[in-house]
């Protein structure tokens, strides 16, 4: 089964694809946001690509697990997903995913590797390893 994993955030939204068979992801390239409207003809083309059977969207909150501000819009972003191509949608905790992403980007080439574009797409790509980890076993 073939999942889309989406790290909402104001100006881009880094996207993943994997699959449960081996329980692995890579990132793919991030949708921009301009003038906080998403490009959901990007997202199209990437269903269309990739055939997902679910698609997983990074749910923000406090390392005390209450609600961020972004936390309303990400919910509305997995809503509309949902309207838009009726495929399953789950929430995944995306804690710490964007300090695990520079931090492994920082290792593979120091500060030139922390590019914004990368590290929005590594980190779903942790939300939806992070998800196989919980529901894959």
């Amino acid at each position: 089964m073939i999942i889309l994993a989406f790290d909402f955030g104001t100006k881009n939204i880094g996207v993943a694809v994997g699959q449960k068979i081996t329980n692995t992801a890579r990132s793919l390239q991030p949708i921009q946001i301009y003038n906080k409207k998403i490009n959901w003809n990007n997202i199209h083309n990437l269903i269309i690509t990739w055939e997902p059977k679910l698609m997983i969207v990074g749910y923000p909150l406090n390392m005390d697990g209450t609600k961020q501000k972004i936390t309303h819009t990400v919910k509305y972003f997995a809503k509309e997903l949902y309207t838009r191509f009726l495929i399953p949608i789950k929430l995944q905790d995306e804690r710490l995913t964007t300090i695990e992403s520079k931090s492994i980007l920082y290792l593979q080439g120091g500060y030139k590797k922390l590019n914004k574009n990368k590290i929005d797409s590594l980190s779903a790509v942790l939300i939806l390893e992070s998800w196989f980890s919980k529901n894959c076993i």
